[in-house]
């Protein structure tokens, strides 16, 4: 019995890559001791989610990424610090002695979703060469024609939040 050797496409190099950047740079998140690169280094997480996105081939859900994601989630984490007078430095809150619990149950979870995963995937194929389906305009299409609903309830469920957080964040004696 012969086995051929696949050798990987330069697309799925370059995926692996920004997958590997974007790994460590999740990792780089949740393990610094100061919130402020924290902040910065889900910039690069987020950025290379992105970069997945646009090397499969899904320019409108890569733009979103960075539009929401990149553009306005990580701003406003960057505001929330700045208005909470955070500490610039290293905190003394993330010294806790769980560190190695919670890497513990995270490793569980991230075995659990690989299992889980390989099981539900084991047998699909994913051909990328219809990209008919998955252009902007269908994307557009579909999320206008059928879904205008949930994301205009989206849009007034955020704009409440929103308002929420500023009369939150006002003192008592500011109302």
């Amino acid at each position: 019995m012969t086995t051929t050797v696949v050798s990987p496409t330069g697309a799925e190099v370059v995926f692996t890559a920004f997958g590997v950047v974007t790994l460590l740079a999740a990792v780089l998140v949740v393990t610094s001791r100061q919130l402020v690169h924290a902040a910065l280094w889900l910039v690069v997480a987020l950025g290379g989610v992105a970069a997945c996105y646009l090397v499969m081939g899904a320019e409108f859900v890569a733009w979103m990424q960075v539009l929401i994601y990149v553009g306005a989630v990580v701003v406003l984490l960057v505001f929330a610090l700045m208005l909470t007078r955070a500490p610039i430095g290293r905190s003394t809150d993330l010294t806790t002695g769980n560190r190695w619990l919670a890497l513990g149950i995270a490793l569980a979870v991230l075995v659990a979703l690989v299992a889980m995963l390989v099981d539900a995937f084991r047998h699909a194929v994913i051909s990328l060469s219809d990209r008919a389906v998955s252009t902007t305009s269908t994307v557009g299409a579909v999320l206008f024609r059928y879904w205008v609903l949930p994301f205009e309830a989206l849009s007034v469920l955020l704009l409440a939040a929103l308002v929420g957080a500023i009369v939150l964040s006002r003192g008592r004696g500011e109302r």
